[in-house]
């Protein structure tokens, strides 16, 4: 119990302490922005603040501003601003306790009249010419501004500033205020060396080089501005800072050195013509000074700058989020041309040489099943879509500049991560970009997302060409494979493997029908649109429908082929065995051999057909061997023993079982023999 109460004591005095501190904080902003003055001494910004506070602010408010009026006002002025903040505060917590909606206009009303109404009685009582009158309105229309400022800064939603995505408008608003706070801490200066014009210009070169080039022109104004009205001579120091900015800004792609120097040249240039003597020359070593600072500033508090300016940025999603499942779809789109001019192809020299009749009916219920068989295709895609958890405009962003730099004009560029925090770029470009997938590029994208990225592959359509980058992930695979031919130079198996850069290595082998030539193109077919398919990112079951059907309208005569594929997760060794009519598969893990076989039907005999599948976790130094059926008819003893050796590859592996196979069958009776011996391998790619 006496913990319990301990706890609940800590948590109060946490919660006072905060609330102490959020209402210290309005009475020191409000003390500050008593001595933030422009020309000729007038300094209307603490009645602003005033007018902006609620009930529970107020007391605060007016103690820091009465205090700091007393203190750095004399005579009549202070008199005035006195009676000002009394005005505004009544008005303040009227406008709480009677407007509960939070609205501008109130606040900035009440702050116009206050200063209005005090400066308009002090003129009239010390009979003041009528530019005082006129400088009396000027103050009070600056208060009215002030207070829209200080109006918004209060009333923005700062924990959306926290999550990235603080309004264009309140943030320029937070700019102005903070500096016109700034400005206050003029009086601080060594041999007429100001530190708050410091702070200033190294506030501008980090937006300049960090941000974009019109948050780096806001800044620029509202600091210019907020310093340059504090004294005539100083003016000039407005339009110095916002054009020392747009010429800085031209450089901040090459390096923060260049940044510095052109902002200092530039400010060198006014300062010499504004000709204000020794403030003069003190903007331009107030530059020079910040300057040296920016550049000479450690990386490691470069890169928490760069960092808090990049969190700002505001991100337009939904158009991004377009562009790449357009991109998506119409390689997609491709991927299926190619299916169906390669289906024809085929066909037109088969008929040619069987001149066989068409189909008929069986052609036209495979066609009705295409359109199943589409939409499958197309929910795997949505599904692809589905698992990227984030779309990182933001670094999406800095690569367009990068490739900028090389020359390269990308189309569209998708930065995607899943929710397994695996990092995909994809980068479309037009046809003929040159130097989109070298090593340079590569480099350049592994320092912008600090990440190991693998080699690029880029795919080709009609419509440009694609690269995609991955994340090189904890294992690798070293795979052999080794091939027999029963009849003539074309075996009738087709062994392939895809990397489909989604981080997954997949293996197939499609055993077509009988030996030879005919079995080769079915084989070849399979296993080709297969694997074109999977690249394209189609599912495995969608697929398979698809090549069905290819098969079953291939030609008149009997076309089928099985497939066998192994997909291996290479982050996380999950390893996927889909078969359709394919014999066993063997894995070896930590030693200790197992099968996977598994009972099914093989492509292009029956409509409707379906993988049988399976699943295994490998790890380092874990074995799957694939083989097609003239190996498997093999005695399972002497398979087996031969399959629990090692050997320094997986090529001579392969090549040791293709030997036992063909020594152990019988010559008049071999069939096409292929056999992929893979092994799983972790790497260290975290950088």
């Amino acid at each position: 119990m006496q913990v319990a109460d301990r706890l609940k004591n800590t948590k109060r005095n946490s919660g006072s302490v905060q609330i102490a501190l959020r209402y210290g904080l309005w009475l020191v902003i409000s003390f500050i922005m008593t001595f933030s003055s422009v020309v000729d001494g007038a300094c209307p910004f603490a009645v602003s603040v005033i007018c902006v506070s609620n009930k529970k602010q107020l007391p605060f408010a007016l103690v820091g501003a009465g205090t700091g009026y007393l203190l750095f006002s004399d005579g009549s002025q202070t008199i005035r601003y006195f009676s000002a903040i009394l005005i505004a505060g009544i008005g303040a917590l009227a406008i709480d306790i009677f407007s509960p909606k939070k609205q501008a206009y109130l606040p900035m009303m009440m702050s116009f009249l206050s200063v209005l109404s005090t400066g308009f009685v002090m003129n009239y009582r010390e009979a003041n010419a009528l530019g005082d009158y006129a400088l009396s309105l000027g103050e009070a229309l600056l208060a009215l501004g002030s207070a829209l400022f200080f109006f918004r800064s209060v009333h923005c939603n700062l924990r959306r500033l926290k999550y990235k995505a603080l309004p264009t408008a309140d943030a320029v608003c937070l700019l102005i205020s903070v500096s016109v706070m700034l400005s206050g801490f003029s009086f601080l200066s060594i041999n007429g060396i100001v530190l708050s014009r410091i702070i200033a210009v190294f506030a501008i070169l980090s937006a300049t080089r960090y941000d974009e080039q019109r948050w780096a022109l806001v800044a620029s104004l509202s600091l210019g501005f907020a310093l340059g009205i504090s004294q005539r001579e100083s003016l000039f120091l407005i339009g110095a800072y916002a054009f020392s900015a747009l010429v800085a800004s031209l450089f901040s792609a090459l390096s923060t050195f260049s940044v510095a120097l052109s902002f200092c040249l530039c400010m060198g240039f006014f300062s010499a013509c504004a000709s204000m003597g020794a403030l003069s020359v003190c903007a331009a070593l107030e530059s020079l000074i910040a300057g040296l600072v920016f550049v000479l500033l450690p990386e490691k508090f470069s890169d928490k700058i760069r960092e808090a300016f990049e969190s700002r940025k505001e991100t337009e999603p939904d158009g991004s989020l377009r562009q790449s499942l357009t991109v998506r779809l119409r390689f997609a789109s491709s991927a299926l041309a190619q299916v169906s001019e390669s289906v024809r192809d085929v066909r037109e020299k088969i008929d040619a040489i069987s001149r066989a009749d068409a189909l008929g009916g069986e052609m036209r219920m495979v066609a009705s099943e295409q359109f199943f068989s589409i939409s499958e295709l197309l929910e795997d895609l949505a599904f692809e879509l589905d698992e990227a958890e984030i779309f990182d405009f933001k670094t999406a962003g800095k690569i367009r500049r990068m490739l900028g730099q090389y020359e390269i004009y990308p189309e569209n560029i998708s930065v995607i991560a899943n929710r397994f925090d695996r990092l995909r770029i994809e980068v479309s470009a037009p046809s003929g970009t040159v130097g989109l997938d070298s090593p340079r590029i590569k480099g350049e994208l592994e320092k912008i997302c600090r990440k190991s990225f693998e080699k690029g592959r880029l795919s080709y359509s009609p419509s440009g060409m694609l690269l995609s980058v991955i994340e090189k992930p904890d294992y690798t695979a070293s795979f052999g494979f080794a091939q027999y031919s029963a009849e003539g130079a074309l075996c009738g198996d087709t062994v392939k493997s895809v990397n489909d850069s989604k981080g997954h290595m997949v293996f197939i082998i499609s055993d077509g029908m009988g030996r030879g030539s005919h079995a080769a193109l079915d084989g070849a077919m399979g296993a080709g649109l297969l694997s074109k398919l999977l690249c394209a990112g189609f599912g495995f079951d969608s697929s398979l429908k698809i090549v069905n059907s290819a098969l079953l309208v291939k030609s008149s005569e009997e076309s089928l082929a099985t497939l066998d594929c192994a997909c291996i997760d290479m982050f996380s060794g999950k390893c996927e065995f889909y078969k359709a009519g394919a014999p066993r598969s063997y894995i070896l893990k930590n030693g200790r051999l197992s099968r996977c076989e598994l009972s099914s039907m093989p492509a292009g005999i029956l409509r409707g057909i379906e993988f049988a599948k399976r699943t295994a976790v490998l790890s380092d130094g874990d074995e799957v061997m694939m083989m097609s059926d003239g190996i498997t008819d093999l005695a399972d003893e002497e398979l087996e023993e031969l399959l629990i050796c090692d050997y320094p590859t997986p090529n001579e592996k392969a090549q040791a079982i293709l030997d036992l196979a063909l020594k152990k069958s019988d010559e008049s009776r071999r069939d096409d023999m292929s056999v992929i011996v893979i092994r799983l391998q972790r790497g260290n790619y975290r950088i």
